[in-house]
């Protein structure tokens, strides 16, 4: 990543992506491959930037997330 904006733009961006688990040929048709590759995608550099790409929500939406329980 170029920098620190740039790195929490694309954390922002990750929260409004669908979960992989979501993403259907009912949901989203013969886009689906693409956009679950795309999604894929950002969650890989993501992890390669020592990000938990389950955790994002959470930090860059503080106040919306539940507790954890763990």
């Amino acid at each position: 990543m170029a920098d620190e904006d740039t790195l929490h733009a694309l954390k922002t961006a990750f929260t409004f992506m669908p979960q992989p688990v979501e993403i259907n040929r009912f949901e989203y048709g013969d886009d689906a491959d693409r956009i679950l590759a795309q999604v894929n995608f950002v969650r890989e550099i993501l992890v390669s930037h020592g990000i938990d790409p389950d955790e994002v929500a959470g930090e860059i939406n503080p106040d919306s997330s539940p507790n954890s329980c763990y």
